[in-house]
């Protein structure tokens, strides 16, 4: 397996770090992306052995950091550029999502990749944004969510908006790194203003390509329900529920151990068979 690591400028000017693993077989390749999530990045916990796993079946993997996901070239497994991240929203993500997807599909040759096998894994609000995308975006031939939101709203369903306005910001504590992480008003602001485009619902009962929803039952964070309810949005998914999984497949940052969680085994598991088959 080789591995190299691009930067190419994000949507709003700050950089995206891509991930490339590939092997120098002949034939080509499909190509696999991967979205994290909300409070996540491309070297959290086990998705490197995840990338290591996904590479034994030739395939080019490629995961990357959202713009303004709070981590920096420098430091890209750590908070460190907070302001960046209290300025994120949907539309930057999407539109990072979709530059990465160009640069995908011009440098596929170079890896031995298949551009018109392109297939898109998302995590948790990752899910959500590929989910989005895949309706967008008619390049995109497969989609795999893991832990999927189900509807942007739903995180404004929870907050005091009029407070939230006044004080300009809420924080969500991150217990790992003690920081407690600042989620600007322009947030909602994005949402309202592009309440069209960010309409999950309305993406994932047109998505018209083969679409896996993967979703653990013991998930705290996004309830199991999440999934069935997508799942019924659009009837033409597959869903697959793992036993006693939660939020993260068992994975945890950082992640020490030298094999993958159960959990995250039997989601790689029926990943693979799911898109290469």
């Amino acid at each position: 397996m080789q591995k190299t690591t691009q930067v190419i400028n994000g949507s709003k000017g700050k950089p995206i770090s891509i991930d490339i693993s590939y092997s120098e077989s002949s034939i080509q390749k499909p190509m696999i992306l991967f979205c994290h999530g909300f409070k996540g990045f491309k070297d959290w916990g086990h998705f490197n052995l995840i990338a290591e796993e996904f590479m034994k079946h030739d395939v080019v993997f490629l995961k990357f950091n959202f713009s303004y996901n709070g981590t920096t070239i420098e430091q890209p497994t750590d908070f460190a550029d907070l302001e960046a991240f209290g300025e994120n929203n949907f539309s930057i993500e999407l539109d990072d999502l979709g530059l990465v997807i160009d640069y995908v599909a011009s440098i596929a040759a170079d890896y031995g990749g298949n551009k018109n096998e392109l297939y898109l894994i998302g995590h948790s609000r990752g899910g959500g944004m590929a989910i989005i995308k895949t309706f967008e975006d008619k390049r995109i031939k497969k989609l795999c969510t893991w832990a999927s939101v189900k509807d942007a709203a739903d995180f404004f369903n929870h907050q005091d908006i009029e407070k939230w306005k006044k004080d300009g910001a809420i924080y969500t504590y991150n217990s790992r790194t003690l920081q407690n992480m600042p989620l600007n008003y322009q947030l909602y602001e994005n949402y309202i203003a592009n309440k069209t485009r960010l309409d999950i619902p309305k993406a994932a009962a047109n998505i018209d390509v083969p679409w896996l929803i993967i979703h653990g039952t013991n998930d705290t964070s996004v309830p199991s329900s999440f999934a069935e309810q997508l799942h019924q949005w659009n009837t033409n998914s597959e869903l697959f529920l793992i036993e006693n999984a939660d939020h993260t497949f068992g994975g945890k940052h950082p992640w020490n151990e030298d094999s993958l969680p159960n959990a995250s085994t039997i989601m790689i598991q029926k990943t693979i068979s799911f898109l290469l088959n």
